[in-house]
């Protein structure tokens, strides 16, 4: 016979996002860690992080040994409620720069840009001083 499991949406885990009150979500299950974050090797800063949204990713690519992954058992409160939609997690690794950083960047190199000029201009004026004096 299945064990029966507390069922929680994403928006319900992610209500639970200060150190007084920390949920996470890895691989469908929902973990209580408010009591763990002081012992956390990574820091608490990791597990308020990962808040709000699937961890899963980041838990596996952090390496966490088989001893991790059996404490992790002592914190399941449930699951993810698979009959509710996830919110999908943001894409931070954009391939592009945002328009205002690229903005920022032209804005700022055509403030400066007489600077590397000027050091261009005086590097063929000095090395055409010594090239003119060596004959």
């Amino acid at each position: 016979m299945p064990t029966l499991t507390k069922l929680y949406t994403m928006q319900e885990a992610a209500k639970h996002n200060t150190s007084d009150d920390c949920w996470v979500v890895v691989d469908g299950k929902v973990y209580d860690v408010t009591d763990y974050l002081d012992e956390h090797p990574g820091g608490d800063e990791v597990l308020l992080k990962a808040t709000g949204k699937d961890a899963t990713d980041e838990f596996e690519d952090a390496g966490h040994s088989k001893g991790a992954i059996e404490l992790m058992q002592e914190y399941c409160i449930g699951e993810l409620d698979p009959s509710e939609p996830v919110i999908p997690v943001a894409d931070t690794s954009a391939k592009e720069p945002s328009k205002a950083v690229t903005s920022k960047f032209v804005d700022t190199a055509s403030q400066y840009w007489a600077i590397p000029v000027a050091i261009v201009g005086v590097s063929v004026v000095v090395a055409g001083f010594f090239l003119w004096h060596k004959k």
